[in-house]
């Protein structure tokens, strides 16, 4: 376990009795936010004083020598830190001068409030970020002395983590732990706004795929939720400085922390242009650009929606006659998203496999996109993957103008690692995954192209199995052979009963035990 891992469960530990962890989640993660800025902070500061450092110093020398040039010249350092940074917390509110008050136990609660307070004044991207870390609640602490006492022990825990010496993802690895630990207090709904790395990493690679070089790319996400699935494009693209983000989230506390998670990657504001909305309900967006170089999504499954017959006018659902059924919203979220893809894009989203084989309005979109070539591969993933929910999913990938209508199936629903409270899924799944995409060919048992005759012939079901054969053949029995060994068995049976016998009629016979032999020989005679 990392030493992240290993803090969070300890200040998980200080708040589990109290709430459960869909509500302690937003703590913990909003602190270390805030712990990861202050101590961008304390760095940016040394390094514009000594330069750039192989070793820095402990945060408490950085933190003096912060006084000492903020003493001097406030003003000064203030401009320097906020242009380099995009943002100056004063050195009283850093995180390490609220650890010290904390460690001292002179921490009160409104020194937080204030420190979030003047953070979330300076720029559009703060404003908002910390709402849901409400220190006034009860939950906290029955009065404010007990809640004082509760964020200090929280405090002093996280100070012990070295967000710049963790290898990854810090929010998106941090929130990937907090569910798979205490997935049964956060909610069904868990995995609705987490996509686990390794789906996001399918889906980042293939529809980065002849888009490598693309500068600047434009990917967007119209269910982002912690805005995992969006920032994977960086680890395919030949320029990741040059990627822009564009996202919308429904959920306010989720849609927060996919702005901290940006953040956290050092995305330029100018890079990012995130909204907290509702996706279905009113197109987003409609200004410039609203095609993209990829979409990716992850959506809530087959959630309900309006679909209202004012959609049918939609330019986004108007096209294919039908819209989704209000109780399965799953072809809506993917018109959405289809319909803000670019000509040369690609998009994968992940969905339930009712949508490969439901009739009604569904099988008419459906049969539409398969009329225009849109469903370029059907890719079936192993079950209990995601958080929350123990359902098998499936990613379609889809793409527009393309020449053929042929359908790539690939069932990976076999290929995993079982654990502990999900299934994972391995790095060579992953890259079989992958290679198979690429290779777009038939692999027995486990991939087949599919002809747009042979769908036709289907009825325009896409369920895998009607075309992905996994089913293995038990080894025939040879009868003879079998009926050989029945013989040569019952008589060597026979031959151990006449032996066992005879050494029956060898013992020495006592009145005692006169009627437990004769027993027994009429037992095997």
């Amino acid at each position: 376990m990392s030493l992240l891992n290993n803090q969070l469960w300890a200040s998980a530990d200080i708040l589990r009795g109290k709430m459960d962890a869909s509500e302690y989640k937003n703590y913990l993660l909003g602190l270390v936010f805030y712990k990861y800025l202050s101590d961008q902070e304390l760095r940016a500061v040394y390094e514009e004083e000594h330069g750039n450092a192989a070793e820095y110093p402990s945060r408490e020398k950085q933190f003096a020598g912060l006084l000492d040039w903020y003493n001097d010249d406030a003003e000064d350092i203030r401009y320097i830190i906020s242009k380099r940074l995009g943002y100056f917390i004063k050195p009283d509110n850093l995180f390490c001068a609220l650890r010290k008050k904390a460690s001292e136990y002179d921490l009160q609660m409104s020194d937080i409030q204030n420190a979030f307070l003047e953070l979330s004044k300076q720029g559009e991207h703060f404003t908002g970020l910390f709402d849901d870390v409400d220190l006034t609640s009860t939950k906290l602490g029955s009065n404010a002395q007990q809640r004082n006492v509760t964020i200090t022990e929280v405090i002093k825990t996280l100070d012990e983590i070295n967000l710049f010496g963790h290898d990854g993802d810090v929010i998106g690895d941090a929130y990937e732990y907090l569910i798979g630990q205490f997935a049964a207090g956060a909610g069904k709904k868990a995995g609705e706004f987490y996509t686990p790395q390794a789906v996001s990493k399918i889906i980042s690679e293939i529809v980065s795929i002849g888009q490598e070089n693309t500068a600047p790319f434009h990917i967007y996400d119209p269910a982002m939720g912690s805005g995992s699935l969006i920032l994977n494009i960086r680890g395919h693209v030949k320029n990741p400085l040059q990627v822009h983000y564009h996202g919308q989230e429904l959920n306010t506390t989720t849609y927060n922390l996919a702005r901290m998670n940006l953040i956290l990657h050092n995305v330029e504001q100018a890079q990012m242009r995130l909204r907290n909305g509702d996706t279905l309900d009113e197109d987003w967006p409609t200004d410039e650009p609203y095609l993209f170089h990829s979409v990716v999504m992850n959506p809530p499954y087959s959630a309900i929606w309006s679909a209202d017959d004012k959609f049918l006018s939609d330019p986004r659902f108007e096209r294919f006659g039908k819209l989704a059924p209000k109780s399965k919203a799953d072809f809506a979220f993917l018109l959405h998203g289809f319909y803000h893809l670019n000509d040369k894009g690609t998009m994968g989203i992940v969905l339930p496999h009712g949508v490969l084989f439901r009739g009604a309005s569904e099988g008419t979109i459906r049969k539409n996109l398969l009329e225009m070539g849109a469903i370029d591969a059907v890719i079936g993933l192993p079950p209990n993957i995601f958080y929350g929910t123990s359902i098998p999913t499936v990613v379609l990938i889809l793409k527009k103008s393309r020449s053929k209508r042929d359908v790539l199936f690939i069932d990976a629903s076999k290929d995993f690692e079982k654990q502990k409270n999900q299934n994972n899924l391995r790095p060579e799944d992953i890259r079989k995954i992958v290679d198979a995409y690429k290779k777009r060919d038939s692999i027995p048992k486990y991939a087949h192209l599919a002809d747009y005759d042979e769908i036709v012939r289907n009825d325009y079901n896409l369920n895998i199995p009607r075309y992905v054969d996994t089913f293995e053949e038990e080894e025939q029995i040879d009868i003879v052979a079998l009926s050989r060994t029945i013989t040569d068995l019952n008589a060597q049976i026979k031959q151990n009963d006449a032996a066992f016998l005879a050494l029956l009629d060898e013992l020495a016979v006592t009145d005692g035990t006169r009627e437990l032999i004769e027993a027994t020989k009429r037992i095997f005679a």
